[in-house]
């Protein structure tokens, strides 16, 4: 059966054409069928311009409000019952999607999720897990991204739990290396909050490879790399604009270096696929990891290139079971802390 995912389709900084177009090409590409969440007179107006998408499993939900992204996330969240963010979730609470999709408000879908959907038991705060590309063509997965920028040690503790089986669960790595992200690879560095989880993390059943740096994000040395959300999103976003940097400076060399209309062919060939190892629409979004139900947060400035890789995160997700697997294993975590505790 295909996998029903919910598509917040007011979203976007442009939306609702990069959700439209999106969820055409996820529909056209995957076994995916879009419930698209929004004010349904300006989505058919959208939606009517495709006129070969009227084959496509695509739905239209209506919704008569949108959270923007300068309302504050809890006022809106509470004011706005109606919003395209709080029925998509609503789908995936009473089982009619299997998974929900915004490139909304950030601050909003986490309040907004934990209150419709719920959190699983054990987990104190969601985390959002970001895909980075690695020098070794693999992927490896940062939590928390964003989702809280305060956070206590056995906060970090689910985040290795979560991120680990999210990891196991999609990549398909048996053991994936888990890291701590701190100054230095010594013990001894760090901080008092990554001092304290570096022995939660020691403890756990995980492949826990201790402290690593942020070099490590990209040499493919860990495939799991665990932080709180102010320093997750600082690396998140100089990373973004390192890529920016980089991608633009190796396009104005190439062209000023490169005459021949051979050299050029290949020159922009293989720029297209460098290019495309650092694209972030590629991987679609950061899936928030503790909830409910599977649900992917992208950019606000995410093409339908983007959306498109989110619906199909958000369907891997929901047909890997992530959130059955995460809360078994906080359970068994759980069960094995008190049993040690009584013995």
């Amino acid at each position: 059966m295909p996998t029903v995912i919910a598509l917040d389709a007011m979203g976007t900084d442009r939306a609702p054409k990069p959700e439209i177009e999106g969820a055409i090409q996820a529909a056209r590409q995957y076994e995916i069928q879009v419930m698209l969440v929004g004010r349904e007179a300006q989505l058919r107006e959208e939606l009517a311009k495709y006129p070969a998408a009227a084959d496509l499993p695509l739905f239209i939900v209506n919704a008569t409000e949108v959270i923007g992204m300068r309302d504050k996330a809890a006022q809106a969240m509470r004011a706005k019952r109606d919003s395209s963010m709080r029925v998509g979730l609503r789908l995936v609470r009473d089982r009619r999607a299997d998974g929900f999709v915004t490139a909304g408000n950030t601050g909003a879908a986490m309040a907004t999720a934990k209150v419709v959907l719920g959190t699983l038991p054990g987990v104190d705060r969601p985390g959002l897990a970001a895909v980075f590309p690695t020098a070794t063509g693999s992927a490896a997965i940062m939590i928390d991204v964003g989702a809280n920028v305060d956070c206590k040690p056995h906060n970090l503790e689910q985040f290795a739990v979560m991120g680990e089986v999210y990891f196991r669960s999609i990549f398909g790595k048996l053991r994936p290396r888990v890291g701590l992200l701190s100054i230095g690879e010594e013990e001894t560095k760090g901080n008092e909050l990554t001092f304290q989880a570096f022995h939660l993390l020691k403890a756990l059943p995980i492949n826990f490879m201790g402290n690593v740096e942020g070099r490590d994000l990209y040499n493919g040395h860990a495939d799991v790399i665990i932080c709180d959300g102010f320093v997750g999103n600082v690396a998140l976003k100089v990373s973004e604009g390192v890529a920016h940097t980089v991608r633009y400076m190796l396009r104005d060399s190439l062209k000023a270096t490169l005459a021949s209309k051979v050299g050029s062919l290949l020159a922009r060939n293989a720029f297209k696929a460098f290019k495309r190892r650092l694209d972030y629409s590629e991987y679609g979004g950061a899936p928030l990891l503790g909830v409910k139900g599977a649900c992917i947060v992208s950019h606000g400035s995410s093409n339908s290139n983007a959306i498109k890789n989110a619906l199909r995160v958000a369907a891997e997700c929901a047909r890997a079971g992530i959130t059955r697997k995460i809360e078994h294993e906080l359970a068994q975590i759980q069960h094995n802390a008190v049993l040690s505790h009584t013995t």
